[in-house]
């Protein structure tokens, strides 16, 4: 008789997805909170822009929205750099050798006229 092995007791994405929707999910936060605060404050008169245009509201979308790229895009890579090693003790910048270069040599060049 053959046994099956236990299921997986977290049969769900791995978890660097989790962490990458997790931290988008803080970036369009903060984004949120980042075009609350530039149109509450009326930062170079945003606010009233969006207000008086037609189509304000596609801008703000936009901003909220391209903004939430950037914040989250940052969100990842900070979390992602945090996750390094403390006692990591490979080599450090790289292996730097001293690039070796010829002598000169003169070269004859016949002068034309």
């Amino acid at each position: 008789m053959t046994m099956m092995p236990d299921p997986d007791p977290d049969p769900g994405l791995p978890k660097l997805v989790k962490l990458y929707l997790r931290q988008v999910a803080v970036g369009f936060a903060l984004s949120g909170v980042f075009v609350g605060l530039l149109l509450g404050f009326n930062v170079a008169n945003l606010r009233g822009l969006m207000l008086a245009t037609q189509g304000g509201y596609i801008a703000a979308f936009m901003l909220f929205f391209f903004n939430g790229l950037v914040f989250a895009g940052v969100q990842f890579a900070i979390s992602i750099m945090r996750m390094a090693d403390k006692d990591d003790q490979g080599p450090k910048g790289g292996h730097r050798q001293r690039i070796r270069y010829g002598q000169p040599s003169p070269i004859r060049v016949a002068a034309g006229r």
